[in-house]
C-alpha cells in the first residue's frame, strides 16, 4: 500500500528500452511503477531493479514520480553517472512534458514562478510556500483545447518534487487523474495521471554530443 493505494505496477512490457550503449541506458517508464524501491518490501519492484536485472551496471541518475510516465536516463558506469549527475545539477539538461489539465487554460503560454516545499503532515505532497519554499519555475504553453480540459507542454526550469503537479494546481488547472492534487471531475476524468515526460536532452557522456531521447505519448 502507498497511502490508500495498492501498489500493482504494470509488467507488460517489463522494461521498455529506448536506447542503450556502453555509457547510458534510456528507458520509457510506465505510469504506476516506482523509479526506485520504496521502504516496504512490497515496493521493491521498480524501474531501477528491472533495469539492473538486465543491465547490472546501470545506475539511476534522476527520477520520475510513480504516476508519471516517460523518459528516464540511467548511467552504465561510474564516470557516466558523474557526468550525467553534474548535468542535472547544473541544469544543462532540457526536459519537455505533456500534461492534460482540467478546464480551459486562458492565454497561450506563460511561466509559473512559485517556491515549493514538502507539506510534511501530508507527505509526499508538496505545497507553495513563499517564505520557506525552494525556488521553482515552470514554462508552459497550450497545445490543444478541448471541452473540459487542455493539453499543455510543460518545461521545468527547476526540478522540484511534484513541481509540475503543484504548479498546474496553482494555476487552477490540476492535472487529470492526479490522486494527490485533483478532486471531483478532475480526478475522475482519467484512469491515470495525465503527465508524461515526452523528451529529455543531455550531453552524451562520451564525446559530449547533445542528444535527445523521446518516449511516445501514451494518452
Amino acid at each position: 500500500m502507498i497511502g490508500d493505494f495498492v501498489y500493482a505496477p504494470p509488467t507488460d512490457p517489463f522494461l521498455d528500452v529506448i536506447h542503450q550503449d556502453d555509457e547510458i541506458l534510456v528507458l520509457n517508464k510506465p505510469s504506476g511503477l516506482l523509479t526506485v524501491p520504496g521502504k516496504a518490501a512490497e515496493h521493491a519492484d521498480c524501474l531501477e531493479a528491472r533495469a539492473q536485472s538486465k543491465f547490472p551496471t546501470s545506475r539511476i541518475v534522476h527520477r520520475l514520480d510513480m504516476d508519471t510516465s516517460g523518459v528516464v536516463i540511467m548511467a552504465m558506469n561510474p564516470e557516466a553517472h558523474r557526468h550525467l549527475g553534474l548535468q542535472f545539477e547544473r541544469r544543462h539538461t532540457a526536459k519537455s512534458y505533456v500534461a492534460d489539465v482540467f478546464g480551459k487554460v486562458e492565454g497561450d503560454d506563460g511561466t509559473v514562478d512559485l517556491p515549493l516545499r514538502c507539506d510534511w503532515p501530508n507527505r509526499p505532497k508538496q505545497m507553495v510556500d513563499h517564505e520557506q519554499g525552494r525556488n521553482a519555475q515552470t514554462n508552459w504553453s497550450v497545445l490543444e483545447r478541448n471541452e473540459n480540459w487542455t493539453r499543455m507542454e510543460l518545461t521545468p526550469i527547476t526540478g522540484r518534487s511534484h513541481q509540475l503537479r503543484v504548479h498546474m494546481l496553482a494555476l487552477g488547472h490540476p492535472i487529470l487523474g492526479d490522486r494527490f492534487y485533483a478532486s471531483g471531475e478532475a480526478l475522475d476524468a482519467a484512469d491515470r495521471l495525465r503527465l508524461h515526460a515526452l523528451s529529455l536532452t543531455v550531453h552524451h557522456p562520451r564525446g559530449g554530443e547533445r542528444v535527445t531521447f523521446e518516449a511516445e505519448l501514451p494518452f
